[in-house]
């Protein structure tokens, strides 16, 4: 979402002194740009009600507002079903930031007393944050990340405030990397690691500690999970990415060439298409030809956040498992259908040219949403008219923000939720207290929260007398979903012993199969171990997700073993790249050099297939834009319903590669400058460096790059003006060191270069254009 992330980086630097003033840009408005009422005023609750559109049957419903809960960015559920929230109220408190670090941010719990529905108790748990933007409740106590630190904290008392609380880590992200782009999620998934979004950690709870370890950094504003346990992410500008194979596979790499399978794209342009039913000019880029229709209204994504699994039982079967994704910059939910078809999950749009959920209030901020223990959807609304951090607002933004008034108020925020007329709420949950052997139970709800709420209770508590039953239940539960869980849950209570794993191996249901081949993962690498057998019989696997996994899990055989059964798999599916990058990540060089010797005509494949797929290669192409000029939708603005209609197949496209860095040995200021450059330039020029367009262009061979080291140090602080936009100066943000030391890193990397950038040429540059506010046009840059 804009709030966090957005496309907003390779366009105009912000003059915040100077008069407002037309964004001067060789693109011509779309008409009637300025054709707009002065204000957008704040609305009360109620009068913000009137302002939604849904489906037939569905409606929305006040749960919480101002005073109560106040600028709230994103929630969770403790096991009672209290609802914690993060209130961020420092986040562009006017157009400047002026009080951006202030220690303004807090965790709140909201209760609703009288079980009406609406919450009408507010308890402080948590103040004095700065920046506030990861949290998960757990019986342990609450994790809180708040850039650079993740903390545990604890209530021991019971008054619902904290009064304890320790480190888990000091570098969970970079505050001086602005709250756009830094790490945030903490999703409990079915395997029991602790997922998160824009990090290079996940964590697990061990023996009453935290631990974390390494994953690859993906996606940008929270993330979700199916039943499955298929993690799903989204960037500003892209809907929906999935994880079908996991991340921790691809690790066993120091630098893995291709991740095909880790955040793989589901969307096309039909799927990343939005149907605002308001003009919705106050888009950060809205002067650029395609962001916006003819009538004003957002053509595609733009600040896509908050993608959600929804998992619950009290709303129409028909949602269960799709996606909602919130879109606060043109004020909307989308509804993304993923089924599984022809060997792939595919999306699709059930409405043509509408939306799930609108609003025609500018204000209306929707940037997080939870498939919530009452079995029903619930939406964050920030309620701001500013959602675009001060870092990367474009002048027409800000023309825009000053004639509607937006900048205040501030100190509003709403939490809705989402109803159909056959919806009857689900009791208030009471999971806390409840005895072990009743949580098992739990593992067979129908909704997908009590199901993981049971599965993480019994897990923190470590009670193995359930083992008995959870046993039992993995086998002769009639649900697959309790089957799996129950696996899981073993799995995390260190009760699943080798005969488990090789009875769920042959399970009628494929997602059970799948998980078992990632718990036998703790035996098949001890030599001539039984359960080896069992995992070798499923390189006949007919089904497309289960022998991915497989790939992945192969790896860990032993070395004897490994290249063989690899071997053998490529030899018949060594034409999906997924397959190829999954089971490539477990081998060594050698190992892959020595696979390639085994091309021969093997299989249904015929010659040559190991051999091509063992071949150093880069990656494919980042995901296509289809949300750049000439991947548009139709001319006019989205509906309101009914008419609703089924979608477009989605086509997978490859993820973005990771940089493959050369060693530069002695050169810290390089280690730091990657992750500054992550922090602040990856999202448009790409982790890769490839760029995209209408955001950033290619750093791979640019002259500019691997030109005079002045030249680069005055675009980064100034800005850089082109025919097709401009990148707004860094030097308001980041420091003479961290510019260095970030163009240290892009010029070693992309430039060839061995030199390291000084901090002090920085400051005499800095110093002798400190007066510019203007960036640097092409030929302005050139020696």
């Amino acid at each position: 979402m804009v709030l966090f992330h957005s496309r907003a980086v390779a366009i105009t630097i912000t003059v915040l002194t100077a008069a407002s003033h037309v964004f001067q840009s060789s693109a011509p408005w779309p008409p009637g740009l300025q054709d707009v009422p002065a204000e957008s005023p704040a609305l009360d609750p109620t009068a913000a009600l009137k302002t939604f559109r849904l489906p037939p049957g569905y409606r929305i419903e006040l749960v919480a507002s101002e005073p109560l809960i106040q600028d709230p960015i994103l929630i969770d559920w403790d096991a009672d079903g209290r609802l914690w929230a993060i209130e961020m109220p420092g986040y562009m408190p006017d157009i400047r930031a002026t009080t951006e670090f202030a220690p303004t941010g807090r965790i709140v719990v909201l209760e609703d007393v009288n079980d009406d529905g609406t919450m009408d108790r507010r308890t402080v748990f948590l103040d004095g944050l700065v920046l506030p933007r990861a949290l998960k409740v757990l019986s342990h106590g609450v994790m809180v990340g708040a850039p650079p630190h993740l903390w545990l904290v604890r209530d021991t008392d019971g008054d619902l405030r904290a009064d304890a609380q320790e480190i888990i880590s000091s570098t969970y992200g970079n505050r001086a990397a602005g709250p756009e782009h830094n790490p945030n999620g903490l999703l409990w998934g079915l395997d029991n690691w602790i997922h998160t979004s824009d990090h290079d950690q996940i964590f697990r709870l061990r023996n009453g500690t935290i631990v974390a370890e390494r994953t690859l950094s993906r996606g940008q504003w929270g993330l979700s999970m199916d039943d499955a346990g298929r993690i799903y992410r989204n960037t500003n500008q892209a809907a929906l990415f999935v994880d079908l194979v996991p991340a921790r596979y691809y690790v066993r790499q120091s630098a893995p060439p291709r991740t095909r399978g880790l955040f793989e794209s589901l969307q096309n342009v039909s799927v990343n298409t939005v149907w605002p039913i308001r003009p919705t000019r106050g888009v950060n880029r809205g002067y650029q030809n395609g962001i916006l229709r003819p009538d004003g209204r957002l053509a595609a994504f733009t600040a896509a956040c908050a993608p959600t699994v929804y998992r619950g039982d009290r709303l129409p079967a028909d949602l269960y498992g799709n996606v909602f994704v919130a879109e606060p910059a043109g004020n909307l939910v989308s509804r993304i259908v993923v089924t599984d078809r022809a060997g792939a999950l595919h999306a699709h749009r059930p409405y043509p040219d509408a939306e799930f959920l609108t609003s025609t209030d500018e204000r209306f901020r929707p940037v997080y949403l939870s498939s919530a223990p009452d079995g029903t959807l619930y939406v964050v609304d920030f309620y701001r008219g500013i959602i675009q951090h001060r870092t990367f607002i474009t002048e027409y933004l800000r023309d825009h923000i000053v004639a509607h008034q937006l900048e205040q108020p501030t100190g509003l925020g709403r939490i809705y939720r989402i109803v159909h007329t056959s919806t009857r709420r689900d009791a208030r949950p009471a999971l806390s207290g409840a005895p072990s052997a009743p949580l098992v139970d739990r593992l067979s709800h129908p909704n997908g929260w009590w199901r993981d709420t049971a599965q993480r209770l019994l897990v923190e508590r470590g009670d193995t007398s359930v083992v008995p039953l959870l046993r039992d239940r993995a086998v002769h539960a009639r649900n697959a979903r309790a089957r799996l869980h129950a696996l899981w849950t073993l799995d995390g209570l260190d009760g699943l012993d080798a005969a488990d794993v090789e009875r769920a191996l042959a399970d009628p249901a494929r997602d059970v199969r799948l998980s078992a081949l990632r718990l036998a993962e703790r035996w098949i690498n001890q030599p001539d171990h039984p359960l080896q057998d069992a995992v070798l019989a499923r390189l006949d696997e007919a089904d497309w997700s289960v022998r991915r996994q497989l790939a992945a899990t192969l790896g860990t055989l032993p070395a004897g073993k490994r290249s063989a059964a690899i071997a053998a798999l490529l030899a018949e599916y060594g034409d999906d790249p997924v397959t190829v990058d999954a089971a490539l990540s477990g081998l060594t060089p050698g190992e892959r050099a020595g696979l390639a010797e085994l091309s021969r005509p093997v299989g249904r494949r015929g010659p040559g297939t190991l051999a091509r797929t063992t071949r150093p290669a880069a990656a494919g192409p980042p995901p296509a834009c289809p949300t750049c000029p000439g991947a548009r939708g139709g001319p006019g603005g989205g509906r309101a319903f009914p008419n609703a209609a089924s979608g477009v197949r989605a086509a997978p496209s490859a993820p973005p590669r990771d940089p493959l860095p050369r060693p530069l040995e002695g050169r810290d200021a390089a280690a730091a400058g990657a992750a500054i450059y992550r922090a602040s330039c990856a999202a448009c020029h790409q982790p890769d460096g490839s760029g995209r367009d209408g955001l950033g262009p290619s750093l791979v061979d640019s002259a500019i790059v691997a030109g005079p080291e002045t030249a680069m140090v005055r675009l980064v602080l100034q800005g850089k003006k082109s025919d097709t936009g401009v990148m707004p100066g860094l030097g308001a943000i980041l420091t003479d060191d961290q510019i260095a030391s970030a163009l240290t890193y892009i010029r070693h990397i992309w430039g060839g270069l061995n030199s390291t950038v000084s901090p002090d040429l920085v400051q005499e540059i800095r110093a002798l254009t400190g007066g510019r506010a203007r960036p640097s046009t092409e030929e302005g840059l050139r020696p």
